[in-house]
């Protein structure tokens, strides 16, 4: 599989943090000669961002659509890119997916505060409900720190891909993402698989039972890693696979920390959003803690 980038949505409320995006947008639409859609959806509960009340609402829609638009304009000025700005009113998560469907995009990227605790159970989080939501690849950013585009150059520099791999549906097809970046970028390419720790079957066992049997599943597990690889990727790439133990978040940012990853990619479950919120997932919880940047993957359903 090759990932083709064609069309491409930037969202964006003209904070500082969230135009961390835009670099990105720039040098993937340069590398990938895509078209760039800038998105600002205007989100009247919180109104008064744009310093207003709600008043007069069809007046105040206008100012705040021609607001967008110049800021776009100034955002973009210097950089000779196809562009177009998408502005809209609405819930931004809901406006952002709607409109990355209509227009078949292949990727959106956002940049998130990485909300965790009390904050995040009570208010939701943006980045989550797009990650179930589009359908297509989210790219995560949280700063200029860490990244692989920097705001200086908008050059990319992708050395290193991080994929995890649980043998699901949802993980095959983030592989599949990672590999075609590697190639794409000649990077080198991370597979790994978390174990977690057992809770009870190994109680009723001696000592050499659980090593004979930890060692068979390492085994296994590794020569699973390895053959995800076809053959014909191994004469650009040397793919470097691992196992891991412990919680899978944790560990797999520890791992993006200490080996100087620039990207990592994962599957996304289709977990409802109530669910997600109370509990979250490893996608989740790498995504508010990583390092580098995230592309998160979802199955088309």
């Amino acid at each position: 599989m090759r990932v083709q980038l064609k069309q491409i949505i930037c969202t964006t409320d003209f904070s500082d943090f969230s135009n961390n995006a835009v670099p990105y947008a720039i040098a993937l639409a340069r590398e990938f000669k895509s078209k760039v859609y800038f998105c600002h959806v205007i989100d009247l509960s919180s109104a008064a961002v744009y310093g207003e009340a709600v008043l007069a609402l069809e007046e105040q829609q206008k100012r705040m659509i021609a607001y967008a638009r110049e800021e776009l304009a100034a955002l973009l000025a210097d950089h000779e890119i196809d562009w177009e700005p998408l502005i809209t009113v609405g819930s931004p998560a809901h406006e952002i997916a709607r409109l990355a469907a209509e227009k078949g995009v292949d990727l959106t990227i956002t940049a998130s505060h990485g909300r965790s605790g009390l904050k995040r159970l009570i208010l939701g989080s943006v980045t989550e409900r797009l990650m179930r939501t589009l359908a297509c690849p989210l790219l995560v950013v949280r700063g200029t720190d860490g990244g692989f585009v920097k705001t200086s150059d908008q050059q990319i520099r992708i050395k290193s891909i991080l994929v995890g791999c649980d043998f699901s549906a949802d993980s095959t097809l983030a592989f599949d993402h990672a590999l075609s970046l590697a190639q794409e970028f000649q990077s080198e390419l991370h597979l790994a698989h978390v174990i977690q720790p057992p809770v009870y079957e190994n109680l009723i066992k001696t000592s050499a039972e659980c090593r004979d049997d930890e060692q068979s599943l390492r085994d296994q597990l590794l020569e699973k890693l390895t053959s995800l690889v076809p053959e014909e990727s191994r004469s650009w790439c040397t793919p470097v696979t691992n196992l891991l133990a412990g919680q899978p978040h944790e560990e797999l940012i520890k791992y993006a920390v200490v080996h100087d990853i620039d990207l990592i990619v994962l599957g996304v479950r289709g977990q409802s959003l109530v669910e997600t919120l109370y509990v979250g997932s490893t996608t989740d919880r790498v995504i508010r803690r990583a390092p580098c940047p995230v592309l998160s993957v979802l199955p088309k359903t």
